[in-house]
């Protein structure tokens, strides 16, 4: 007798002898079927196409991906959104750039202007401003990924001790299959969210660092 601690095995999963099975379900022949296990899962749809070539389509052949088709299209598509929640996240910290710069620019005016009669040209400013807006994505990018790095490899221990401060089950057993938040870290993942940010963060450099090199000296240091 074992428990599995999710109610849809434990109420319907019994392991018999075969033979009783058989008698059971009035079967001529005790075996209806046969079930294998691969050293390495994700070549069972190449051995599944094998096999049935080899069968010539007397035998019904299907293997774990088929079985559970419609949970993986869910799995997907749950991907697909949370990768655009985080894009809009992203978005949110690019316009907090713009506006940053933005305000830079409106309190460094006089000095922009006293740099333009220097000699300094548009292109240089802008590329002053570029620069720091770049740092600041730079940075920011850096430290987000790093904890979020750091957050996924230590995700079994992290939940668990948020579970116990605050009294909760994120998982509950009889609801969910697992019982514990698993965490794979995929590295192609992080590289797109952090390139992602990257180039957000420069995007969002380029109106303000344009508006500040459309400077006029002449305007700004009338009224200085």
């Amino acid at each position: 007798i074992f428990q599995a601690d999710h109610g849809q095995y434990d109420g319907s999963l019994a392991l018999v002898h075969l033979d009783d099975a058989a008698r059971l379900f009035r079967y001529t022949d005790a075996v209806g079927g046969l079930r294998l296990k691969l050293s390495d899962p994700l070549r069972a749809p190449t051995m599944s196409r094998r096999i049935a070539a080899d069968l010539g389509g007397t035998f019904w052949v299907v293997d774990w991906t088929q079985l559970n088709a419609n949970w993986f299209r869910a799995l997907k598509l749950e991907k697909t959104m949370m990768f655009l929640i985080l894009t809009l996240i992203i978005a949110v910290a690019a316009f907090n750039i713009v506006s940053t710069l933005i305000m830079v620019v409106t309190d460094k005016r006089a000095d922009i202007a006293i740099l333009r009669t220097l000699g300094m040209t548009p292109p240089r400013i802008m590329g002053i401003f570029m620069v720091q807006g770049a740092i600041i994505g730079i940075v920011g990018t850096l430290l987000g990924g790093g904890l979020g790095i750091l957050l996924a490899l230590n995700v079994e221990t992290v939940v668990p001790a948020i579970e116990h401060f605050f009294n909760t089950t994120f998982l509950d057993p009889s609801v969910y299959y697992i019982s514990e938040l698993p965490s794979d870290l995929r590295w192609s993942d992080v590289g797109t969210i952090v390139s992602a940010s990257l180039l957000m963060s420069l995007l969002a450099t380029l109106y303000p660092a344009w508006n500040a090199s459309r400077t006029q000296p002449a305007e700004v240091l009338r009224y200085e």
